[in-house]
């Protein structure tokens, strides 16, 4: 185009002059770099509470490993921390989280992923915005509450469907774990769910798939990424509950066999002993490495989840 003194400007001319004064680009840099700032401080911050945490559970629990021996602490099936002298040792409280984590996910992964499923592709759009909320607003139900109603309903439930002496056991737990992990894993992956561009979706309906194959082959596989941070925030739930699974599972500080006996797992093992426990003393010291064991664990689980995410994430690319 002509400018005001008849010479012939093109795009690459306005483009090496740059933005004209007061353009969007100079008007918008401030801003940016106010926000860029405070990503990375909210970023930096994040790391070193993080940091402080470990440093905080590796100062007040590693030194019960100078009083009672790694392996009898992680494998030793006695918890006498008022005996002279004491002893301490947490496959008891492991094996309880193991138990009631695992019933927590084998109930509310597939039945969260498969909501999920149906509100992002399969339910009309009235029941999905009528639906969401609610399901979002089950995940504010304080903990104690749900301890309550596993208390009161689903433990004499479980003591008579299973003929047990008692329904306070990791079972209940785990069920009322797994509705506590429900709405999350169910918003987070419907999120997800719908976030996958609809393209794929016609192409697989243009090449003859029926709407449960194109669910199953291309919606659910090209959302993986979305639904593993779902279920990791689920099962992250689950191993860190603590009121609930004080409540219902019962208690019994022997090594659980199965599922319907009573335990008590980690957390519930740290908040009912810690009122207790002089500060410093070995007793105070052993609730700190429960904790630090437990944070290693929850670090292991999302690590797999990563390797298991990528080499999910490099099959569906092929």
């Amino acid at each position: 185009m002509l400018n005001k003194g008849g010479t012939l400007v093109t795009n690459n001319d306005r483009a090496a002059a740059g933005p004209a004064p007061g353009g969007l680009g100079r008007r918008w840099r401030p801003r940016e770099k106010l926000i860029e700032g405070w990503i990375v401080l909210a970023g930096l911050l994040t790391i070193v509470v993080l940091l402080g945490i470990i440093a905080l559970l590796m100062k007040e629990g590693l030194p019960i490993f100078l009083h009672t021996p790694p392996w009898e602490f992680f494998f030793g099936a006695k918890w006498y921390p008022v005996s002279e002298p004491p002893t301490f040792g947490i496959m008891p409280f492991f094996v309880a989280t193991f138990w009631v984590t695992l019933v927590a996910t084998a109930i509310s992964v597939p039945v969260g992923v498969a909501c999920a499923a149906y509100l992002a592709e399969v339910a009309p759009a009235r029941v999905r915005e009528t639906v969401k909320p609610v399901i979002e607003i089950l995940a504010g139900i304080p903990s104690v509450v749900m301890g309550f109603i596993g208390l009161m309903l689903l433990s004499p439930l479980v003591q008579s469907l299973f003929h047990l002496n008692t329904g306070l056991s990791g079972l209940t737990a785990g069920i009322m774990l797994s509705l506590m992990s429900l709405p999350i894993i169910i918003s987070v992956s419907e999120d997800a769910l719908r976030a996958l561009p609809d393209d794929f979706r016609q192409a697989a309906y243009a090449l003859g798939a029926t709407r449960w194959e194109t669910i199953w082959h291309i919606s659910i596989p090209g959302s993986l990424s979305g639904i593993t941070a779902a279920v990791m925030l689920g099962v992250g739930r689950a191993i860190g509950e603590t009121m609930t699974v004080l409540m219902v599972a019962g208690g019994a500080l022997a090594v659980p066999i199965a599922p319907t006996d009573p335990m008590m797992p980690m957390t519930a093992a740290i908040a009912s002993g810690i009122g207790n426990a002089v500060r410093g003393g070995f007793q105070y010291q052993a609730l700190f490495a429960i904790g630090l064991s437990l944070f290693v664990i929850t670090l292991a689980v999302n690590l797999v989840a990563d390797r298991v995410l990528e080499r999910q994430k490099r099959k569906f690319a092929r």
